[in-house]
């Protein structure tokens, strides 16, 4: 037994705040009956409509992609631009996991499991992702040390995991640094920089949690493992110990 709001973001069709919505709207039937109480629980027996439509439980499917400039990390796009979804030919309905700029290539995970996103994505499992900015300016030590203690973005304080200078180029007056982060906030890795005064000119994330890019091209992508799905599982079990 699962909770019906649960269940329909399983099946890929919307978010589970989505389907709260559309559930105290009386918009979903179980078994022929409306259902507008968030708490209630079905079985994989069990008849769902949601908006007079049969809810199929899709297959869960899990793809790791190595993301290029210039795709659009959403679904659908006003502007008709590429979208990640694009790169991947499935009949499931995807969706990203958390957000890369339009810019911004690397790790990008994508699914129509709303629990395996989750558990990536909500700052309680603590999921660390790494990036490598190539900033504009030579960065010193100072500038890093600023970072480690904390920069201020709107009304949060945002304190990364580590910070480290890879390279420094004179010729081109350039700096790489890399750069982990355990929020996931639109823009951030930017804003962080930004905030001690260095503008990012190149970003890709290196990693996303174990993920990473071995062996994947840029526009790449691969299914997952079972062992590597259940091991985002078990971040579960290790939030209860």
């Amino acid at each position: 037994m699962e909770r019906l709001q649960k269940r329909i973001a399983q099946s890929g069709l919307m978010s589970r705040r989505k389907a709260e919505e559309l559930i105290q709207k009386g918009q979903v039937t179980v078994n022929g009956k409306v259902v507008t109480e968030l708490g209630v629980k079905v079985s994989s027996k069990d008849r769902i409509e949601v908006d007079q439509k049969l809810l199929l439980k899709e297959k869960k499917v899990y793809y790791l992609l190595n993301k290029p400039r210039g795709v659009v990390t959403t679904t659908k796009d006003e502007k008709k631009r590429k979208t990640v979804v694009d790169l991947i030919p499935c009949s499931e309905r995807i969706y990203p996991v958390g957000r890369l700029d339009y810019d911004t290539t690397g790790v990008l995970l994508l699914t129509n499991d709303g629990e395996f996103a989750n558990l990536l994505m909500h700052p309680s499992y603590g999921v660390e992702k790494i990036y490598l900015a190539k900033l504009k300016g030579i960065i010193k030590g100072s500038s890093i040390q600023t970072l480690k203690k904390g920069i201020q973005i709107g009304k949060e304080k945002v304190y990364p995991t580590k910070v480290k200078i890879k390279k420094v180029d004179s010729k081109t007056q350039t700096s790489f640094v890399e750069i982990a982060l355990q929020e996931g906030k639109n823009h951030e890795v930017k804003e962080l920089f930004k905030a001690i005064g260095f503008e990012v000119i190149k970003l890709t994330r290196k990693q996303y949690g174990f993920f990473d890019t071995t062996g994947l091209k840029s526009g790449a992508y691969r299914p997952l493992t079972p062992k590597e799905v259940s091991k985002v599982y078990a971040l579960k079990m290790k939030k209860k110990k």
